[in-house]
């Protein structure tokens, strides 16, 4: 199988003491070498934030 799941973690909510988002995510391993960042919805913040691809 190519693809795999992975998860993306907010990048601002340790900065602030807050407890950081998760989402869950997959991507072609094959095509998409590089760790992916996304702008997601962080609801203990509540507003759009940076998420990256943490190791899983």
């Amino acid at each position: 199988m190519a693809r795999e799941t992975i998860i993306l973690e907010c990048t601002e909510a340790r900065k602030e003491g807050k407890q950081p988002s998760r989402y869950m995510a997959s991507r072609n391993k094959k095509l998409q070498t590089e760790p992916i960042e996304k702008k997601k919805f962080n609801r203990f913040l509540r507003r759009h934030t940076m998420h990256k691809e943490i190791k899983s």
